[in-house]
């Protein structure tokens, strides 16, 4: 699914720890596709969400360290959905994250826009920030308000997150809805074809 079919998925607009698990996409035969492959795929994801400024350049250590904190929300989303334990590691690893960037919100001034507050940060440390804030977004999801509203997709080749709109939503999107809904039909279709060949 594209970036834009992604913010579609009800939690990914206001939640950035949704939208970066769901960053890699199932698929079919075992198939996927990962927004975060390359160096410049994170950095246009990123750019694409706001978090960083489109001058930024993101490179591999970086990359990796994106990815690694994809999987570990990964793990504390699952477990808070099967109703699991996650591992002492994943929430040792969001831990840091929350901690690893300054939490203060510097004083700009610009002639044009007048007074703004920021983090600034040097190249180097973007990926802090951007972790930091993702990893803040994730623990008010799972220790807040919305944590019951989360679930996983119930697609089999999907392995996106959402937020349930409704208690009876299964799916992340129309798209994983119509494609086990035609499954279905089509399972439904052959078992008839061969009992009627019996």
């Amino acid at each position: 699914m594209s970036e834009s079919a992604q913010h579609l998925v009800p939690g990914t607009h206001e939640h950035p720890s949704i939208a970066l698990v769901n960053t890699l996409e199932g698929g079919a035969a075992g198939r996927s596709r990962d927004a975060l492959s390359t160096p410049e795929g994170a950095t246009a994801w990123l750019v694409d969400r706001g978090m960083i400024a489109p001058e930024a350049e993101l490179y591999e250590p970086c990359r990796r360290r994106l990815v690694e904190l994809r999987e570990d929300l990964r793990d504390l989303f699952i477990a808070h959905v099967t109703g699991g334990i996650p591992s002492p590691e994943s929430i040792d690893a969001v831990n840091r994250a929350l901690t690893s960037a300054p939490g203060a919100l510097l004083l700009r001034f610009d002639p044009r826009e007048r007074f703004s507050r920021g983090v600034d940060h040097p190249a180097t440390q973007v990926v802090e920030h951007v972790m930091a804030v993702i990893a803040e977004d994730a623990a008010a999801l799972l220790a807040g308000e919305d944590a019951p509203s989360l679930a996983a997709c119930e697609a089999p080749s999907c392995r996106w997150f959402f937020l349930r709109t409704h208690a009876r939503r299964q799916w992340c999107s129309t798209r994983c809805g119509d494609r086990v809904r035609a499954a279905r039909a089509y399972a439904r279709k052959r078992a008839q074809q061969v009992a009627q060949t019996r």
